[in-house]
Protein backbone atom coordinates (compact mmCIF):
# COMPACT_ATOMS: atom_id res chain seq x y z
CA UNK A 1 0.00 0.00 0.00
CA UNK A 2 1.26 3.42 -1.05
CA UNK A 3 0.56 7.10 -0.46
CA UNK A 4 -0.29 8.36 -3.62
CA UNK A 5 -0.69 12.39 -4.38
CA UNK A 6 -4.30 12.95 -6.05
CA UNK A 7 -4.05 16.65 -5.38
CA UNK A 8 -1.77 19.55 -4.56
CA UNK A 9 -2.81 22.88 -3.76
CA UNK A 10 -1.42 26.56 -2.58
CA UNK A 11 -2.44 29.85 -1.44
CA UNK A 12 -0.89 32.80 -0.51
CA UNK A 13 -2.02 36.59 0.09
CA UNK A 14 -2.46 38.94 -1.89
CA UNK A 15 0.01 42.02 -0.33
CA UNK A 16 3.44 41.88 -1.91
CA UNK A 17 6.26 43.05 0.31
CA UNK A 18 9.36 43.43 -2.00
CA UNK A 19 13.54 44.26 -0.97
CA UNK A 20 12.34 47.98 -1.70
CA UNK A 21 9.99 48.07 0.49
CA UNK A 22 11.97 46.78 3.51
CA UNK A 23 14.88 49.59 2.69
CA UNK A 24 12.05 52.30 4.10
CA UNK A 25 11.45 50.11 7.30
CA UNK A 26 14.89 48.79 8.14
CA UNK A 27 18.85 49.93 7.26
CA UNK A 28 18.83 46.64 4.68
CA UNK A 29 18.99 47.09 0.62
CA UNK A 30 17.98 45.08 -2.05
CA UNK A 31 21.24 44.11 -3.17
CA UNK A 32 22.31 42.76 0.58
CA UNK A 33 19.04 40.58 0.92
CA UNK A 34 19.35 39.59 -2.94
CA UNK A 35 23.11 38.67 -2.43
CA UNK A 36 22.68 36.85 1.14
CA UNK A 37 19.41 34.92 0.94
CA UNK A 38 17.69 34.74 -2.79
CA UNK A 39 14.56 36.74 -2.18
CA UNK A 40 12.90 39.79 -3.53
CA UNK A 41 9.77 39.58 -2.52
CA UNK A 42 7.22 37.81 0.34
CA UNK A 43 3.88 37.65 1.02
CA UNK A 44 2.35 39.32 3.54
CA UNK A 45 -1.29 38.52 5.01
CA UNK A 46 -4.11 41.08 5.72
CA UNK A 47 -6.30 41.40 8.71
CA UNK A 48 -8.82 39.32 7.43
CA UNK A 49 -6.39 36.57 6.71
CA UNK A 50 -5.53 33.91 8.97
CA UNK A 51 -3.81 30.57 8.94
CA UNK A 52 -6.86 28.61 9.26
CA UNK A 53 -8.12 30.41 5.99
CA UNK A 54 -5.02 30.18 4.01
CA UNK A 55 -5.48 26.27 4.99
CA UNK A 56 -8.84 26.05 3.88
CA UNK A 57 -8.35 27.91 0.16
CA UNK A 58 -4.95 25.47 -0.53
CA UNK A 59 -7.05 22.73 1.16
CA UNK A 60 -9.85 23.18 -1.32
CA UNK A 61 -7.49 23.81 -4.27
CA UNK A 62 -5.95 19.99 -3.76
CA UNK A 63 -9.50 18.61 -3.24
CA UNK A 64 -10.87 19.97 -6.35
CA UNK A 65 -7.40 18.64 -8.01
CA UNK A 66 -8.13 15.43 -6.44
CA UNK A 67 -11.40 15.39 -7.50
CA UNK A 68 -12.61 14.21 -3.61
CA UNK A 69 -15.38 15.58 -1.59
CA UNK A 70 -14.33 16.95 2.61
CA UNK A 71 -16.37 14.50 3.95
CA UNK A 72 -14.28 11.32 2.00
CA UNK A 73 -11.13 12.96 4.35
CA UNK A 74 -10.67 10.16 6.91
CA UNK A 75 -8.11 12.56 8.24
CA UNK A 76 -6.75 16.12 8.46
CA UNK A 77 -3.26 17.27 9.38
CA UNK A 78 -1.88 21.30 9.99
CA UNK A 79 1.41 21.49 10.54
CA UNK A 80 2.00 25.09 11.82
CA UNK A 81 4.03 27.32 14.15
CA UNK A 82 1.63 29.97 13.88
CA UNK A 83 -2.00 28.84 15.17
CA UNK A 84 -5.08 30.81 14.98
CA UNK A 85 -5.13 29.68 18.87
CA UNK A 86 -3.56 27.91 21.17
CA UNK A 87 -6.21 25.56 21.29
CA UNK A 88 -8.66 24.49 19.44
CA UNK A 89 -6.24 23.22 16.53
CA UNK A 90 -6.32 24.96 13.09
CA UNK A 91 -6.50 21.32 11.95
CA UNK A 92 -9.81 21.60 13.33
CA UNK A 93 -11.37 24.95 12.16
CA UNK A 94 -10.04 24.21 8.31
CA UNK A 95 -12.11 20.72 9.01
CA UNK A 96 -15.07 22.44 9.98
CA UNK A 97 -14.42 25.00 7.39
CA UNK A 98 -14.45 22.49 4.68
CA UNK A 99 -17.16 20.07 6.06
CA UNK A 100 -14.91 16.99 6.46
CA UNK A 101 -17.12 15.40 8.67
CA UNK A 102 -15.80 12.20 8.75
CA UNK A 103 -12.16 13.25 9.62
CA UNK A 104 -9.73 13.18 12.58
CA UNK A 105 -8.01 16.37 12.36
CA UNK A 106 -5.23 17.94 14.87
CA UNK A 107 -1.70 19.82 14.12
CA UNK A 108 1.82 19.40 14.60
CA UNK A 109 4.58 21.57 15.62
CA UNK A 110 8.12 20.85 13.84
CA UNK A 111 8.55 24.50 12.37
CA UNK A 112 10.31 24.38 8.68
CA UNK A 113 10.20 20.72 8.81
CA UNK A 114 6.25 20.38 10.22
CA UNK A 115 5.06 19.69 6.24
CA UNK A 116 7.40 16.60 6.07
CA UNK A 117 6.45 15.52 9.64
CA UNK A 118 2.75 15.58 8.80
CA UNK A 119 3.35 13.43 5.16
CA UNK A 120 5.41 10.83 7.16
CA UNK A 121 2.83 10.56 9.91
CA UNK A 122 -0.45 9.82 7.21
CA UNK A 123 1.67 8.00 5.26
CA UNK A 124 2.24 5.43 8.39
CA UNK A 125 -1.98 5.48 8.77
CA UNK A 126 -2.65 4.46 5.00
CA UNK A 127 -0.03 1.65 5.25
CA UNK A 128 -1.28 0.72 8.23
CA UNK A 129 -5.10 0.35 6.29
CA UNK A 130 -6.90 2.92 9.07
CA UNK A 131 -6.88 5.72 6.26
CA UNK A 132 -8.03 5.93 2.58
CA UNK A 133 -8.04 9.71 2.03
CA UNK A 134 -5.50 11.86 4.10
CA UNK A 135 -5.21 15.79 3.68
CA UNK A 136 -1.93 16.94 4.62
CA UNK A 137 -1.46 21.03 4.59
CA UNK A 138 1.35 23.41 5.89
CA UNK A 139 0.17 26.70 7.12
CA UNK A 140 1.79 29.93 8.38
CA UNK A 141 1.20 33.66 8.82
CA UNK A 142 5.00 34.32 10.50
CA UNK A 143 5.03 38.00 9.57
CA UNK A 144 2.75 38.29 12.75
CA UNK A 145 5.52 36.48 15.20
CA UNK A 146 8.86 38.30 13.04
CA UNK A 147 10.39 41.72 14.67
CA UNK A 148 10.23 44.13 12.03
CA UNK A 149 12.71 46.24 13.62
CA UNK A 150 15.20 43.28 12.82
CA UNK A 151 16.72 43.18 9.81
CA UNK A 152 18.68 40.21 9.90
CA UNK A 153 15.58 37.92 10.55
CA UNK A 154 12.49 40.43 9.02
CA UNK A 155 13.53 40.09 5.85
CA UNK A 156 13.75 35.98 5.47
CA UNK A 157 9.97 35.57 6.21
CA UNK A 158 6.42 35.60 4.21
CA UNK A 159 2.95 33.93 4.85
CA UNK A 160 1.10 31.31 2.38
CA UNK A 161 -0.07 27.78 2.37
CA UNK A 162 0.26 24.52 0.73
CA UNK A 163 -1.74 21.50 1.02
CA UNK A 164 -1.89 17.70 -0.28
CA UNK A 165 -4.21 14.82 -0.83
CA UNK A 166 -2.47 11.64 -0.10
CA UNK A 167 -4.52 8.80 -0.81
CA UNK A 168 -4.27 5.18 -0.59
CA UNK A 169 -3.11 2.81 -3.53
CA UNK A 170 -2.11 -0.26 -4.52
CA UNK A 171 0.01 0.38 -6.78
CA UNK A 172 3.64 1.94 -7.53
CA UNK A 173 3.53 5.67 -7.35
CA UNK A 174 3.46 7.71 -4.24
CA UNK A 175 5.26 8.26 -0.86
CA UNK A 176 8.59 5.66 -1.03
CA UNK A 177 9.94 5.94 2.18
CA UNK A 178 10.27 9.15 5.06
CA UNK A 179 12.98 10.29 7.27
CA UNK A 180 12.54 12.17 10.45
CA UNK A 181 15.41 13.43 12.92
CA UNK A 182 15.44 15.83 15.80
CA UNK A 183 18.21 17.37 17.99
CA UNK A 184 16.49 19.61 21.38
CA UNK A 185 19.99 20.77 22.28
CA UNK A 186 19.62 23.09 19.76
CA UNK A 187 16.20 24.22 20.67
CA UNK A 188 17.25 28.04 21.30
CA UNK A 189 19.17 28.31 17.95
CA UNK A 190 15.38 29.07 16.20
CA UNK A 191 12.70 29.54 18.50
CA UNK A 192 9.46 32.31 19.78
CA UNK A 193 9.89 33.03 23.57
CA UNK A 194 6.48 34.02 24.01
CA UNK A 195 3.81 33.15 24.55
CA UNK A 196 3.76 30.20 26.43
CA UNK A 197 3.49 28.98 30.01
CA UNK A 198 7.32 29.90 30.49
CA UNK A 199 6.52 33.40 29.02
CA UNK A 200 2.76 33.91 29.91
CA UNK A 201 0.77 36.98 28.34
CA UNK A 202 2.05 39.78 30.02
CA UNK A 203 3.38 43.46 29.88
CA UNK A 204 6.74 41.77 29.97
CA UNK A 205 6.10 39.96 27.18
CA UNK A 206 5.71 43.28 24.72
CA UNK A 207 8.16 45.37 26.48
CA UNK A 208 10.97 42.78 25.30
CA UNK A 209 9.58 41.64 22.33
CA UNK A 210 9.33 38.69 23.29
CA UNK A 211 6.19 37.46 21.27
CA UNK A 212 8.84 37.27 18.40
CA UNK A 213 10.74 35.27 16.32
CA UNK A 214 14.89 34.59 17.75
CA UNK A 215 17.57 33.43 15.49
CA UNK A 216 20.77 32.34 15.26
CA UNK A 217 21.34 32.64 11.72
CA UNK A 218 25.20 31.45 11.56
CA UNK A 219 24.54 28.35 13.30
CA UNK A 220 21.39 27.36 11.82
CA UNK A 221 22.68 27.96 8.25
CA UNK A 222 25.93 25.60 9.02
CA UNK A 223 23.18 22.93 11.07
CA UNK A 224 20.88 22.88 7.94
CA UNK A 225 23.25 22.27 5.33
CA UNK A 226 24.58 19.49 7.09
CA UNK A 227 21.15 17.91 8.44
CA UNK A 228 19.32 18.46 5.13
CA UNK A 229 21.86 16.67 3.55
CA UNK A 230 21.74 13.19 6.02
CA UNK A 231 18.33 13.05 5.76
CA UNK A 232 18.20 13.25 1.83
CA UNK A 233 20.70 10.84 1.77
CA UNK A 234 19.21 8.31 4.14
CA UNK A 235 15.67 8.62 2.89
CA UNK A 236 17.07 7.59 -0.63
CA UNK A 237 18.89 4.80 0.78
CA UNK A 238 16.11 3.19 2.56
CA UNK A 239 14.50 2.83 -0.99
CA UNK A 240 17.70 2.04 -2.34
CA UNK A 241 18.32 5.08 -4.71
CA UNK A 242 20.62 7.49 -4.76
CA UNK A 243 20.79 11.58 -5.46
CA UNK A 244 21.27 10.20 -8.99
CA UNK A 245 18.02 8.80 -9.40
CA UNK A 246 16.23 11.94 -8.52
CA UNK A 247 14.19 13.88 -10.63
CA UNK A 248 13.21 16.84 -9.10
CA UNK A 249 14.55 17.89 -5.54
CA UNK A 250 12.33 20.41 -3.65
CA UNK A 251 13.88 21.54 -0.50
CA UNK A 252 12.76 23.83 2.07
CA UNK A 253 13.25 27.25 0.94
CA UNK A 254 14.74 29.34 3.83
CA UNK A 255 17.29 31.12 1.98
CA UNK A 256 19.28 30.39 -1.53
CA UNK A 257 23.21 29.65 -0.12
CA UNK A 258 21.24 26.97 1.84
CA UNK A 259 19.60 25.42 -1.16
CA UNK A 260 22.49 25.98 -3.95
CA UNK A 261 24.81 24.11 -0.84
CA UNK A 262 22.67 20.87 -0.20
CA UNK A 263 21.94 20.04 -4.24
CA UNK A 264 25.97 21.20 -4.27
CA UNK A 265 26.56 18.13 -1.73
CA UNK A 266 24.32 15.88 -3.23
CA UNK A 267 25.61 16.02 -6.52
CA UNK A 268 21.86 17.15 -7.88
CA UNK A 269 22.11 20.06 -11.16
CA UNK A 270 20.48 23.04 -10.73
CA UNK A 271 17.91 22.62 -13.64
CA UNK A 272 16.75 19.29 -10.88
CA UNK A 273 16.01 21.64 -8.03
CA UNK A 274 13.19 23.72 -7.68
CA UNK A 275 13.27 27.11 -6.05
CA UNK A 276 10.62 29.57 -5.64
CA UNK A 277 12.35 31.62 -2.81
CA UNK A 278 12.91 34.55 -4.66
CA UNK A 279 8.77 35.17 -4.35
CA UNK A 280 7.64 33.78 -1.26
CA UNK A 281 10.91 34.43 1.04
CA UNK A 282 10.31 31.53 4.19
CA UNK A 283 7.81 30.43 4.63
CA UNK A 284 8.30 27.86 6.83
CA UNK A 285 6.12 24.66 6.76
CA UNK A 286 4.42 25.88 3.75
CA UNK A 287 7.44 26.32 1.75
CA UNK A 288 7.39 22.44 0.42
CA UNK A 289 3.78 22.45 -0.36
CA UNK A 290 3.84 25.94 -2.24
CA UNK A 291 6.87 24.54 -4.39
CA UNK A 292 5.55 21.42 -5.25
CA UNK A 293 1.98 22.44 -6.23
CA UNK A 294 3.60 25.23 -8.12
CA UNK A 295 5.88 22.75 -10.07
CA UNK A 296 2.55 19.97 -10.30
CA UNK A 297 0.66 23.02 -12.27
CA UNK A 298 3.55 24.03 -14.64
CA UNK A 299 3.35 20.79 -15.39
CA UNK A 300 7.77 19.80 -13.91
CA UNK A 301 6.52 16.49 -12.99
CA UNK A 302 5.79 13.37 -15.10
CA UNK A 303 4.71 10.14 -14.60
CA UNK A 304 7.47 8.12 -12.56
CA UNK A 305 9.37 10.94 -11.73
CA UNK A 306 11.27 10.53 -8.19
CA UNK A 307 10.85 13.54 -6.28
CA UNK A 308 12.81 14.20 -3.00
CA UNK A 309 11.56 16.67 -0.64
CA UNK A 310 14.12 18.15 2.11
CA UNK A 311 13.30 19.86 5.14
CA UNK A 312 15.41 22.05 8.44
CA UNK A 313 13.92 23.77 11.03
CA UNK A 314 13.84 24.88 14.34
CA UNK A 315 13.27 22.17 17.12
CA UNK A 316 16.01 21.24 15.53
CA UNK A 317 13.80 19.09 13.10
CA UNK A 318 14.60 18.24 9.98
CA UNK A 319 13.65 14.97 7.84
CA UNK A 320 12.87 13.80 3.80
CA UNK A 321 10.43 12.23 2.07
CA UNK A 322 10.86 10.16 -1.74
CA UNK A 323 7.87 10.22 -3.74
CA UNK A 324 7.45 8.44 -7.03
CA UNK A 325 5.00 10.64 -8.54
Amino acid sequence: MRSRVVGTGSAVPDRVLNNHDLEKMVDTTDEWITTRTGIKERRIASSDDFTSTLATRAALNALDMAGIEPAELDMIIVATVTPDYPFPSTAALLQNNIKAVNASAFDISAACSGFVYAASIVDKFIKSGTVKNALVVGSEILSRIVDWSDRNSCLLFGDGAGAVVLQADNGNSGILDTFMMSDGSNWDLLYQPAPGNRNPASYKVVDERLAFIRMQGNEVFKLAVRAMEDAAIKALAAGHMTPADVDLFIPHQANRRIIDAIGKRLGIPAEKVYVNIERFGNTSSASIPIALDEANRKGLIKPDNILLLDAFGGGMAWGAVTIRW
